[in-house]
């Protein structure tokens, strides 16, 4: 999952405009970041064909703050790429895995009995 420069070309109109040196263009950044989202891994499992993975999460990072990919998927709602009203990249506690121990586990409470009375 990961765009061709044609497809790249025309959105590319939608992400600043780089500065400085940057060794990571935005194509890069955004495949990285649909490589996330499709495999599920964390930051620091990004495939070094993507730079360094710190870098990457920077550049997401600041995009975010400014908000980039809010603009970026307006943009692509206006020239009907995508659907109004999909979500993309959404996170909730029914999709991220969690240790075997954080299920479930009970909770240890000072001062409570094991009829749930506070202890005298």
């Amino acid at each position: 999952m990961a765009l061709t420069e044609e497809q790249f070309q025309r959105i590319e109109h939608l992400f600043p405009t780089p500065r400085g040196n940057c060794k990571i263009d935005a194509r890069t950044v955004l495949n990285a970041y649909l490589h996330i989202l499709k495999e599920g891994c964390t930051w620091r499992g990004l495939p070094t064909r993507y730079g360094r993975w710190h870098t990457v999460y920077m550049r997401w990072s600041r995009w975010s703050k400014k908000g980039v990919w809010v603009k970026v998927f307006k943009g692509l709602q206006d020239m009907g790429m995508m659907p109004s009203g999909t979500a993309v990249g959404g996170l909730d506690s029914t999709s991220v895995p969690v240790h075997k121990h954080a299920a479930g586990a009970l909770k240890k409470t000072a001062g409570k009995r094991s009829d749930g009375r506070a202890a005298a």
